[in-house]
């Protein structure tokens, strides 16, 4: 997936005091929560599988796709959309 965003001169310039590649600060960042999320959801997964005997997924991209299919995590947007904020 690649995702784009736009920042405005100042916030380049104010973000170049800070960073020296914002595009590698930026890549690392989602890339490093990413990994946090993916952590907490295998995590989860395991736990409900064990809790319930439920045969785990092999692999981790299986294993976070299982989760979805347990209902075990959503996307956040859906989870703002069904508090109705």
């Amino acid at each position: 997936m690649e995702i784009t965003i736009t920042l405005t001169d100042t916030q380049v310039k104010s973000a170049e005091v800070e960073m020296a590649d914002i595009q590698d600060w930026l890549e690392n960042a989602i890339t490093v929560r990413a990994d946090i999320a993916q952590k907490n959801i295998i995590e989860k997964l395991v736990a409900h599988c064990n809790e319930n005997e439920i045969a785990l997924a092999v692999g981790v991209d299986a294993q976070v796709q299982q989760a979805y299919d347990l209902g075990l995590v959503m996307r956040a947007a859906d989870v703002v959309l069904d508090s109705g904020v």
